[in-house]
């Protein structure tokens, strides 16, 4: 062999015929003709100066040469695909790409995400706020959190967060001859909706209310603008409470009524199922996890 090895494909082609002990289905499963194997079987052999094969008129077997050849085939083979998984995961570890609804991006992950980054320092992190669905197929994106019913066609999917939806407001909205004191009152003030009217409606009707007109007040496209908006005294919104807790908490906002609805959506954590969850993925789904406890040993019952 003069100190070298065999060409690869001659080594991959005995390894299929090897296993299936036909140069037809080695011919198919690696989409070659049934002569290519066949020349390169006997290139090997006469590389290798060994028969690897008993050739009959209907059958093929292996000799004791290419029976004791194999193992070692079979493991170098074994190697390489290791060896090439850990190099691919190592250059994609060096960044973990995470695709983040925007409202819960600014208003619930990245308050927190300075946790994350002290705790894997090893990680590098790239958030991707997008409302759209991840195409994982077409976007360089390892995980994504989303809003939504939580079954996704071949993706597997992690509850994370449920949530309830009720009124806040800036405390001075309390106060004065309108000042917020019954969901009536209401009507008093401009509502501030989150891409539409439906939530405000279906709302007013649990609190029994049917004179506030909910077809008025500016429209955000997305939830964390609207609750910034009530931030500033602008009107009353229709939160999510997952994203209005630390504002609730530090006083910027009030809950003006004790009525509150659960979401019919929830959030989850996805990703495909056809690709390895690796540790960096991992890592972070669990950071996710213990942060949801976090936050319920810190609010408690203060707020739903």
């Amino acid at each position: 062999m003069q100190n070298r090895l065999p060409p690869l494909n001659t080594l991959r082609a005995f390894k299929v015929a090897a296993h299936t002990l036909s140069f037809t289905e080695a011919a198919n499963e690696l989409n070659v003709t049934q002569a290519a194997i066949s020349h390169q079987i006997k290139a090997l052999e006469s590389s290798l100066d060994k028969q690897l094969f008993k050739r009959g008129n209907r059958s093929l077997a292996l000799t004791e040469s290419g029976s004791r050849f194999l193992p070692f085939v079979d493991q170098m083979f074994r190697v390489l695909e290791e060896g090439a998984v850990q190099v691919m995961q190592s250059d994609e570890s060096a960044t973990l790409t995470v695709s983040v609804i925007p409202s819960f991006a600014a208003r619930w992950l990245v308050p927190r995400l300075g946790l994350f980054i002290k705790a894997c320092p090893e990680i590098d992190f790239r958030l991707a706020p997008s409302s759209s669905l991840t195409n994982f197929a077409r976007e360089n994106i390892d995980l994504a959190i989303r809003h939504g019913g939580g079954k996704y066609p071949g993706l597997d999917s992690i509850h994370l967060l449920d949530e309830q939806i009720y009124p806040v407001c800036h405390p001075r909205l309390l106060q004065g001859k309108y000042g917020l004191k019954t969901p009536a009152d209401l009507k008093h003030h401009v509502l501030l909706h989150d891409d539409g009217h439906g939530d405000w409606r279906t709302w007013l009707l649990a609190a029994d209310v049917h004179d506030v007109d909910v077809g008025r007040g500016p429209v955000y496209t997305d939830s964390s603008m609207a609750v910034q908006s009530a931030i500033e005294g602008d009107g009353v919104a229709l939160a999510r409470s997952q994203l209005v807790k630390s504002e609730i908490m530090r006083g910027q906002l009030v809950r003006p009524f004790n009525i509150s609805q659960p979401s019919k959506f929830a959030y989850y954590i996805v990703y495909p199922q056809d690709k390895p969850v690796s540790a960096q993925m991992s890592a972070f789904i669990e950071w996710l996890q213990q942060q949801v406890v976090l936050d319920e040993e810190k609010y408690g019952g203060l707020v739903p």
